[in-house]
Parts: structure tokens; C-alpha cells; sequence
């Protein structure tokens, strides 16, 4: 049974850091590319980033370049996502995906298999 688990949410005051993991497991994990995504209250699912196991190749979106971090250990499966000098409009429910290969469009949420339940980011002013 294929399964994402997000964990390492929170309420964090702005400026502030947080460390998001995305557990994997029931997959080839070098197979797959890492996604992660977030949504906020009645806006669409936006892409944040994406790593691919394979070769490492990282792509962020521009909201978060300069501040954000995925990084992946093969070696547990494991996907983080450190998120550095938060903003209030960072808040969302943040969800990781697992596409196979590296999507032609890694922000695209339709390029993706599999997705994680989400964690609650919460960015205070």
C-alpha cells in the first residue's frame, strides 16, 4: 500500500522556520519525483516545490525561491521541505505528491499519483 505521511507543521510567528517531512513508503522510492503543494482557504492547490529521487534535480516556485528547501534522503524515504523567513501568506495546509519520474510540469497537481493527508502551516503576524 503506497503511503505519504506529512508531519513537522505548525503555528510559527513570521520570520520564523519550520521543517516539513513527507514519509514514503509501499513505492520505489528512486523511481518517483516529490512534490510538495499547499492550499489555503478557498484558493487552489499551489506547487511549492519538487525534487526528483533519481538524479536530485530540485525545482521551487517563485513565492518561496530564497527560502524554502527540499531535500530528500533516499536512504529513509523521506522528503523534507525547510521553510525559512515564513510569511503570513505562507499559511495553508501543506501536502506532499509523488509523481513517477520528473513531471513535465512539477507544479501541476494532475502529474501526480499520490498524495500525503496534509499538515496545518499557520504563519502569525
Amino acid at each position: 500500500e503506497v503511503q505519504l505521511v506529512e508531519s513537522g507543521g505548525g503555528l510559527v510567528q513570521a520570520g520564523g522556520s519550520l521543517r516539513l517531512s513527507c514519509a514514503a513508503s509501499g513505492f520505489t522510492f528512486d523511481d518517483y519525483a516529490i512534490g510538495w503543494f499547499r492550499q489555503a482557504p478557498g484558493k487552489e492547490r499551489e506547487g511549492v516545490s519538487c525534487i526528483s529521487s533519481s538524479d536530485g534535480s530540485t525545482y521551487y516556485a517563485d513565492s518561496v525561491k530564497g527560502r524554502f528547501t527540499i531535500s530528500s534522503d533516499n536512504a529513509k524515504n523521506t522528503v523534507y521541505l525547510q521553510m525559512n523567513t515564513l510569511k503570513p501568506e505562507d499559511t495553508a495546509v501543506y501536502y506532499c505528491a509523488a509523481a513517477v519520474g520528473l513531471p513535465l510540469r512539477p507544479y501541476a497537481p494532475y502529474e501526480y499519483d499520490y498524495w500525503g493527508q496534509g499538515t496545518q502551516v499557520t504563519v502569525s503576524s
